[in-house]
């Protein structure tokens, strides 16, 4: 029996839709009726995840116990969040609603672990909420993989990359948006990082594979596949 999948999104809109579409090119399938079923609920006014971590806006949580509530009683069989800084919230969050749910820190690793086996260093371009969290710091170091990342005025830039007036979340995929996050995907090999991991789901927007010399680790990606898994179907 396939399961049904919830996709908790809003954070933002254009990730959510990117997850949604990288499950249907993913899914082996010989017509429609072989795809999977899937409840989104994105909620674009979810607090900002970084303001949060930051303590410099709301919490997230009571929203995002909403929208999962919302998934738990359509009857979805587990929740995906395309949403990396969110993670940060989701143990508190699924303490209070029982559902499972796929932990996308935890798939990115596993990964890893599996297709660049002697990684000792991977680079993280993220938001300084993920940063400051130290989501993948902590995740990856559990398997001896140092993370490094970014400082000072590059942080801001990658901010900006993301956040800023002609950032990804304004829509713009092209541009400084990419110069910057490729040009610090570079700086972060030149330090010796063997992989780059993209760190906010906006960002294989405008960072891909062939853009870096080295692996990347590209959660959404690797996220999508692990859901079609586990929701009964192969992966093309």
């Amino acid at each position: 029996m396939k399961k049904t999948i919830g996709i908790l999104g809003g954070m933002g809109p254009e990730a959510t839709a990117y997850m949604y579409s990288l499950i249907i090119k993913y899914t082996r399938v010989k017509k429609d009726q072989d795809h999977l079923r899937i409840f989104i609920y994105s909620n674009p006014e979810i607090p900002p995840r970084t303001d949060a971590i930051l303590q410099q806006g709301p919490s997230p949580v009571p929203l995002l116990l909403e929208g999962i509530q919302k998934l738990k009683d359509a009857g979805v069989n587990f929740v995906i969040v395309p949403c990396v800084t969110a993670h940060y919230f989701l143990p508190e969050v699924f303490t209070q609603i029982d559902v499972p749910y796929l932990n996308l820190l935890d798939e990115s690793l596993s990964w890893a672990k599996e297709n660049i086996p002697n990684l000792k260093k991977a680079g993280l371009i993220s938001s300084t909420g993920t940063l400051v969290s130290k989501l993948f710091h902590d995740k990856f170091g559990q398997a001896g993989i140092e993370v490094i990342a970014p400082q000072g005025e590059e942080q801001q830039q990658v901010m900006e990359a993301i956040f800023g007036a002609q950032g990804i979340k304004t829509g713009s995929t092209s541009g400084s948006s990419k110069e910057h996050i490729i040009r610090s995907a570079e700086k972060l090999i030149s330090r010796g990082a063997g992989a780059i991991i993209a760190g906010c789901t906006e960002l294989p927007l405008v960072l891909r594979a062939e853009d870096i010399s080295v692996p990347l680790i590209e959660p959404m990606d690797i996220l999508a596949q692990k859901t079609i898994l586990e929701a009964g179907c192969e992966v093309r």
